[in-house]
């Protein structure tokens, strides 16, 4: 069963095409993979298909629903992490990680938290503020923040490019075996072949 559909998608900045009349599907339980160099349009893809951004042209339907017509309860069911999203800097990773289980909702917050935080081997980071934290620990709070909702699609845009070689495998074993325990379809970007090839 497809949960995404996007159909001639086309996004233009004045005269500048950055996405040109794409089309793909995603299943339940599948990871599909965007590959392509930095510009390409992997990003502005995947803000489209969160809604930030209107398309010029195309559709995009989400658990066969319209996006704009029903976006509200669709970005219910959906998270991202990217490594091009700034987390408030002042704020500790706890504070993060707990506003934001405010916004989408979460009752049992701090277990929660606490779940996350051990997947993603942020248990000795929760008191530091962000502006402390490597560029790699920083992906590893934003992944933490996708996973907050258990959502049913994780868009990851170039979830592994800050990462030590080591947490990156980490991460993409992560998500290989454990997607079907969340019951989880995901959308991958990279510039990285071998890593499309090998989580896709």
């Amino acid at each position: 069963m497809n949960i995404l559909v996007v159909k001639n998608l086309t996004k233009k900045f004045k005269k500048f095409v950055a996405v040109d009349n794409i089309s793909f599907s995603l299943r339940e339980g599948e990871i599909l993979g965007l590959l392509g160099p930095n510009g390409a349009g992997k990003t502005t893809t995947i803000q489209m298909l969160l809604g930030v951004l209107l398309p010029t042209s195309g559709e995009v339907r989400v658990f066969d629903k319209e996006l704009h017509a029903h976006k509200e309860e669709i970005l219910e069911k959906v998270n991202f992490s990217s490594t091009y999203t700034d987390l408030p800097w002042r704020l500790s990773v706890f504070e993060n990680l707990h506003f934001l289980s405010y916004l989408y909702d979460i009752k049992n917050r701090k277990e929660r938290i606490k779940k996350v935080s051990n997947i993603f081997r942020l248990e000795k980071l929760l008191s530091q503020p962000i502006s402390e934290l490597s560029s790699g620990q920083i992906t590893r709070v934003n992944l933490a923040k996708a996973f907050l909702n258990f959502p049913k699609i994780l868009f990851l845009d170039e979830p592994t490019a800050s990462l030590d070689p080591d947490t990156a495998k980490y991460v993409r074993d992560f998500l290989l075996s454990e997607r079907k325990n969340f019951n989880m379809s995901i959308v991958w970007t990279s510039h990285n072949m071998a890593e499309v090839e090998e989580v896709c």
